[in-house]
């Protein structure tokens, strides 16, 4: 347990940070599942509905450094290779 006043604030910020990460990062992986199942069903207009959220999701949590933002830019060409598949 934490002594010191400094370190019991790190653990309430450090809690509030983690929640926060998490509904980033759990909103981006239900947006990319949606897509990814979509494009894989073959229901392009679906796909392409959900790809802009999606998109943005990912961004988003590379800005807020929830993932790489390397991470961010294959699967933003993973899930756009996806959705033009999914049409032919």
């Amino acid at each position: 347990m934490a002594h010191s006043k400094q370190a019991k604030k790190r653990i309430r910020t450090n809690d509030k940070a983690r929640l926060r990460n998490k509904a980033v990062s759990s909103k981006m992986r239900t947006l990319v599942k949606r897509v990814m199942t979509a494009a894989e069903s073959g229901d392009k207009a679906t796909a392409e509905g959900t790809l802009a959220l999606a998109i943005q999701a990912v961004d988003k949590a590379a800005k807020t450094n929830v993932i790489h933002k390397n991470a961010a830019a294959r699967k933003v060409s993973q899930l756009t290779r996806a959705v033009q598949k999914a049409g032919a």
